[in-house]
């Protein structure tokens, strides 16, 4: 039996690839009230049916923080499983709604990679991450920088 690899090192990380991560999830209403509790996000969008059945999306919205870190979840065993740090995400854009039942899956883009100026064992690479539904559809985009070791 081989083992599993978690995470990348710098040298693995290729400018212009991208990585289609092979793990995905699907969101059940359990997972969006349990986050909406522990969040304190008690919008009725997020918890209540009858007030989403009449909203402009005539049905329960699913939570954009439990999305994104869905998706940052789906990467780690590609992008920062080996990580020393994530040193930063920016940029992050709800493309659009995500509902209950949804499959959520994710794909990364490689788009710069320097190594460290004061510590020659590690690296940063910078990423954009998109996350999208069952039927293709984006839903949600961030970019982040994550610090990572070299191979030696």
């Amino acid at each position: 039996m081989q083992p599993s690899i978690l995470g990348r090192y710098y040298e693995d990380f290729e400018v212009g690839s991208i990585i289609q991560h092979e793990i995905s999830k699907t969101i059940f209403e359990c997972d969006n009230n349990l986050f909406s509790l522990i969040t304190m996000n008690h919008h009725p969008l997020h918890t209540n049916i009858d007030y989403a059945a009449k909203s402009q999306f005539e049905r329960v919205v699913v939570v954009g923080t439990l999305v994104f870190s869905l998706v940052v979840g789906l990467t780690v065993p590609d992008i920062s499983g080996k990580a020393i740090a994530n040193l930063g995400y920016e940029d992050i854009q709800h493309l659009a709604p995500v509902f209950v039942n949804d499959t959520i899956y994710a794909r990364t883009k490689i788009l710069s990679k320097k190594e460290s100026n004061s510590k020659p064992d590690r690296g940063t690479v910078y990423v954009e991450t998109t996350g999208y539904n069952q039927n293709g559809v984006d839903v949600l985009r961030f970019r982040r920088t994550v610090l990572v070791p070299m191979r030696t």
